[in-house]
Formats: C-alpha cells, sequence, structure tokens
C-alpha cells in the first residue's frame, strides 16, 4: 500500500509538471491563464497588452514555469501575431488553433457570456486535453500568413488598377479616341503598358495630327527611346493617319492634359504595386511547395523524382493573373 501511494504521489508530480496556458487574444492586449492538471491554477487570468516590454516580460516569466509550458491561442485574424512573435522568438512551444475548435469545447457553456478571462481558462483546460496533438507554430505557419496578406493586398490594387485603366480610357476617349487599341505590346515586368506611356505624351489627337507627320514621326521616335521600344518604321505614319480620322469632344487645353496625366501616373503606380506583389505571390507559393515536397519525400527519394514533384508542385501553384 506505502509503494502504490507513493507510485501515485510520483505520478501527481509528473502532471504538475504541464503547464497548460490560454491566450484569449484581443486587439492591442491579451488574457493570459496558466493552469496545470486537476484545474490547479498557477496564475489568475491576467492582461498584457502588446507592447515589446510587456511581452518580453511575458516571455520570461512563462520561460521560468518549472516542467513543459505549452501555449495556444485561436488565430485572430492578425492579432495574435505580436504574442506568436514575441512566445515563438523566446523558444516557447505556441499552438494557434481553429476558434471553432474552441468555442466546441466544453458544451460552449464560456462563449454565452463573453469573459476575457474565462475564454483564456477555457483555453487552457483545451490544451490539458488536448496536449499529445498540439503541434509547434512554424516558420511555414508564417509564410502561409505572409501569403494570405499578399493575395489580399494583391486584390485590393489589382481593383484599383482595374478602376484607374477604366477611368483613363473613358478620358481619352474625348481626347483622344481609342488609344488603348492602337498596341498590342505584352505587358512588361514592372506593369507598364505601351498604349498608356504614348499616351502620356500624346494625349490629344491634335498632338499628332497637328504637327505634322515628319514632325510626329522624330518625337515618336524619341518616344520608343525614351521607353525602350523598337521602333518601326511604318507606324508613325499609320498612327498620323489613324488620328485625322479622329473626332475630340474635349479640346487641346492644360485643364485635360493635367487629368490625363495624373490618371496615368496613378493607373502606373498601381500597376507597380500589383507586378510587385505578384512577384512576392510567387515566391511565398514556391518556398510553399518546396517545403510540401520535402515534408512528403522519403530520405530515400532520387534527385530526379524530387525535381518531378517540386515542378508538379509549381504547376499547382500558379500566379494570380491580370485578367
Amino acid at each position: 500500500m506505502r509503494n502504490a501511494g507513493i507510485h501515485a504521489n510520483s505520478l501527481l508530480e509528473v502532471r504538475r509538471m504541464y503547464n497548460a496556458v490560454g491566450i484569449d487574444v484581443s486587439k492591442g492586449k491579451s488574457t493570459v491563464a496558466v493552469l496545470q492538471p486537476g484545474g490547479t491554477v498557477i496564475r489568475k487570468p491576467f492582461d498584457v497588452s502588446h507592447t515589446s516590454q510587456n511581452l518580453n516580460e511575458l516571455a520570461d516569466y512563462l520561460s521560468s514555469l518549472d516542467g513543459t509550458t505549452k501555449i495556444v491561442m485561436e488565430c485572430t485574424g492578425r492579432y495574435h501575431e505580436p504574442m506568436v512573435k514575441a512566445l515563438s522568438e523566446a523558444g516557447l512551444l505556441v499552438s494557434i488553433v481553429n476558434p471553432h475548435l474552441i468555442k466546441n469545447f466544453g458544451n460552449n457553456s464560456l462563449r454565452k457570456v463573453k469573459s476575457d478571462p474565462a475564454d483564456a481558462r477555457k483555453i487552457a483546460r483545451y490544451t490539458l486535453d488536448n496536449w499529445t496533438e498540439l503541434r509547434q507554430y512554424s516558420g511555414m505557419d508564417n509564410t502561409r500568413t505572409q501569403l494570405k496578406t499578399l493575395n489580399s493586398q494583391f486584390s485590393f490594387f489589382m481593383k484599383q488598377k482595374v478602376a484607374a485603366k477604366a477611368n483613363l480610357i473613358a478620358l481619352l476617349d474625348n481626347t483622344y479616341p481609342g488609344v488603348n487599341k492602337l498596341f498590342d505590346s505584352p505587358t512588361r515586368e514592372d506593369g507598364s503598358e505601351k498604349w498608356v506611356d504614348y499616351a502620356y505624351s500624346f494625349w490629344h489627337a491634335d498632338c499628332v495630327r497637328k504637327i505634322g507627320l515628319k514632325a510626329f514621326t522624330e518625337r515618336y521616335m524619341s518616344f520608343c527611346k525614351k521607353h525602350h521600344y523598337i521602333f518601326q518604321q511604318d507606324k508613325p505614319e499609320k498612327l498620323f493617319n489613324a488620328s485625322k480620322e479622329l473626332v475630340a469632344v474635349f479640346p487641346k487645353e492644360k485643364t485635360y492634359k493635367l487629368l490625363i496625366q495624373q490618371s496615368i501616373q496613378q493607373l502606373n503606380l498601381a500597376s507597380e504595386h500589383v507586378e510587385r506583389l505578384r512577384s512576392r505571390v510567387r515566391t511565398r507559393r514556391l518556398t510553399i511547395s518546396l517545403w510540401q515536397v520535402s515534408e512528403n519525400s522519403p530520405p530515400n527519394r532520387t534527385y530526379t523524382s524530387q525535381r518531378i514533384r517540386l515542378s508538379r508542385c509549381q504547376s499547382n501553384f500558379p500566379a494570380c493573373n491580370l485578367s
């Protein structure tokens, strides 16, 4: 009987070495609760502001606890990221879980009456009940978060680009109708387009037809040289003759020139942002593809088969289209 009692006490001591940290995250602050098995409260729920000093102090406190410490918090948009960064960099095991898992844990009695301290305790209890299944937040999770943000920003600037282009075409229809259809050159890597560059210099049909073919040819040649476009000998004459048939509603005045050139600047800025974000999205997706290949491939997989799998992964993560 005595030996059984000693064994039971030893098991209890081992269990008490588990420190379950539940963090209820909100904007600018979080509520932290620390429990051990059996409902033992190591520290009552307390608030931590998301400042560098307070987060470092929290990391130091959690690192000082005896035994194994695991930290769980919900994925709450972007609010949890400062906390995750500080605690992960301190070498603590941090796990991010879907809020629905916490919501459905314990019959959802917690969520009927909102309370940050109660929420933090519930997350700590979830931590204890799922101790062995908790997964460490990794750099790849951070990469996925970055990719999500980049995709959101890509969509935002893409909408701006579409709106800016539609606005520009509407303006040019009154000064140089159809100018956006004069060239079929592809979009450049920086997002610039030949017809847009052309319209900045020749924003009104009178900029072409009123100066004569010879003068326009010289100006067009200078335009191509400045923007590094290939000069085609027959193009100036085609543009010149086409401009003579156009009907410009707005007169050639500085006010309309300013409106059009400012619209072009806005379009070019949005296009530049779109292409930069596109490149970064490609990089993050390739990083995830390489990680998936590494995680899913057996150690004895040959280099050739690795390349084949990588190629397949890349085809599954195409760059965003501008169409």
